[in-house]
């Protein structure tokens, strides 16, 4: 099922419980404009009031995943381009922080600046041999956007992001690998694959309880061990009450495998 028009800045598509958000500017890289923010905003809008949406891909067409925000824009008037951008990318990003499905980036070519950030975002990142990324802000004298300086540091660690960020060198896919920003590299051509598999194992899961889980690892950061211990108790009262979490039990023990209707 095809939500967008082919000719719209993003494409929203579905296929069964699996979700696919593709930015389509491919002849600026997929940099982001403002019509494009705007449609990220309500694309997220649209999955986050879907029960059953159980998996998201995100992905870009064209020659790279993106280029980062729409420099002319930018250029234009800065302060009132950047708060047209910046607002509904933000906003998007914790609608999809708050969804229980868990959200895979699909990255290859380039992914800089703004989508690099985005990317920082996903629960999962297979990214094509070759990709090239960099966060790129000091390289245009700004600071960093969509998340990038919350995430960065809770994957590389502070003193790696402080590189980063700082000097915004271009890094390869295996760099990418090798500090923690990806999970896999892969031929270009097993990577559609690849994800279409993970999407799928993910579409089958539990949904509510990896909602859960993403939540009480993304949060863990910001507690003590007292806090994080309540807001476990709490996370694993709410799965016992679902029918996904009866379904587990009855499968363990009729040494089956299980199967989770994603409620």
């Amino acid at each position: 099922m095809t939500t967008s028009s082919p000719q719209s800045t993003l494409l929203l598509t579905r296929d069964g419980a699996i979700a696919r958000l593709r930015f389509n500017r491919p002849q600026a890289l997929n940099a982001v404009d403002v019509p494009m923010a705007r449609a990220f905003l309500a694309a997220t809008r649209t999955l986050a009031a879907d029960p059953g949406v159980r998996a998201v891909v995100l992905s870009g067409a064209g020659r790279g995943f993106m280029a980062g925000g729409d420099l002319a824009t930018l250029r234009a008037d800065p302060m009132q381009g950047a708060a047209d951008l910046i607002g509904p990318l933000h906003e998007g990003l914790a609608v999809l922080a708050d969804m229980d499905a868990p959200l895979i980036a699909q990255v290859h070519g380039v992914a800089a600046g703004a989508g690099l950030s985005l990317m920082l975002q996903a629960d999962f990142v297979l990214a094509a041999e070759g990709t090239r990324f960099n966060l790129a802000y000091v390289n245009i004298g700004t600071s960093c956007d969509v998340g990038a300086s919350w995430a960065l540091p809770r994957l590389v660690g502070l003193r790696q992001a402080l590189e980063i960020a700082l000097l915004g060198d271009t890094l390869s896919a295996a760099d990418a690998q090798r500090l923690g920003l990806v999970n896999r590299v892969l031929p270009a051509a097993e990577l559609e694959a690849e994800v279409e598999k993970l999407a799928q194992r993910l579409a089958q899961g539990p949904t509510r309880a990896l909602g859960q889980m993403r939540r009480l690892m993304r949060g863990s950061f910001d507690h003590s061990l007292a806090q994080q211990l309540d807001a476990e108790a709490e996370a694993f009262r709410r799965c016992a009450q679902t029918q996904d979490f009866r379904a587990g039990l009855d499968a363990f023990f009729a040494k089956q495998p299980a199967r989770f209707g994603g409620c």
